[in-house]
């Protein structure tokens, strides 16, 4: 059994070793820039004046959303 802190914790576990899955390449609501490889759009919330938010495949946020369409295999 492993041990946890009073905070429910496990020491020694890193709890970013899978954020490579939950990044902004890999979310449903991200759409490509179509003459750049890492660079797109994010179209979670509706635009504001300046459009949809630019953003990197390998930035992420709290509201990602997991597109299985786009996990590499």
């Amino acid at each position: 059994m492993s041990e946890q802190t009073a905070t429910g914790a496990t020491p020694n576990k890193d709890n970013w070793s899978n954020m490579g899955t939950y990044c902004c390449g890999a979310c449903f609501f991200f759409v490509p820039k179509r003459d750049h490889d890492s660079l797109g759009r994010c179209r979670r919330r509706a635009p504001t004046m300046n459009g949809f938010p630019a953003v990197y495949k390998t930035d992420w946020c709290g509201d990602h959303k997991l597109d299985e369409r786009k996990i590499d295999t």
